[in-house]
C-alpha cells in the first residue's frame, strides 16, 4: 500500500536549548513531499524530499521562512542530499504493535535504525528519535551558540491502517 502527504503524515520536532532558548522556538516541521510503501510482507520503504519541510504552529510567516531555509539548506544540505530514505530489513508484528528495523540514509550517511510502531485508532504511528550528529549533521546554532537546537529530534510518522 502506498501513501503520500494526502493520506499520511510525517512531522519532525526539534527543541531549543542554550542561554537564549527563551527567544527561540521549539519547532514542528511537516514534510510535504514523501512516499511510504508498505508491502504485503510488511516491508517498508520511505522516501522524503529533504527540501519539503514546512514550519507549522504558532510561528510568524517570516520566522517560518527562516526556519525552513535553515532546516533544508543549512542543516540538511538538501541541494547536496535531496532525498532521505528508509528501508526496513525486519518487521515483527504482534497485534497492534510492530518492531521495525532498517537502514536510514540521511545527509549522505546510512545507519541502522530500530523503532516501535503501534496502532493509534485508524492509523499506525511511529515515533523515531534521531541524533543529528549520528548522520554528520551539526545542530543549528545562532547568536554565537547561545541559542541552539538540541541534537536529538523526534520524527513522527502516521499512516492509515490497512
Amino acid at each position: 500500500m502506498k501513501h503520500d502527504a494526502s493520506t499520511a503524515e510525517v512531522l519532525v520536532y526539534s527543541y531549543r536549548e542554550g542561554l537564549l532558548a527563551a527567544v527561540g522556538h521549539d519547532l514542528c516541521l511537516r514534510v510535504t513531499r514523501f512516499a511510504v510503501d508498505v508491502g504485503e510482507d510488511d516491508r517498508i520503504a520511505v522516501e522524503l524530499d529533504a527540501s519539503s519541510l514546512r514550519a507549522t504552529g504558532a510561528i510568524s510567516q517570516g520566522d517560518a521562512r527562516k526556519v525552513e531555509g535553515n532546516a533544508t539548506h543549512d542543516v540538511l544540505a538538501a541541494r547536496r542530499y535531496p532525498t532521505i530514505s528508509f528501508r526496513s530489513t525486519r518487521v515483527v508484528r504482534e497485534g497492534d504493535r510492530a518492531r521495525v528495523e532498517g537502514e536510514l540514509q540521511l545527509h549522505g550517511v546510512t545507519r541502522p535504525v530500530a523503532f516501535e510502531a503501534f496502532a493509534d485508532g485508524a492509523a499506525w504511528r511511529a515515533d523515531v528519535r534521531l541524533d543529528q550528529r549520528d548522520f554528520g549533521i551539526k545542530p543549528y546554532t545562532a547568536m554565537l551558540g547561545a541559542l541552539r537546537v538540541r541534537p536529538d529530534v523526534l520524527v513522527r510518522v502516521r499512516i492509515p491502517r490497512a
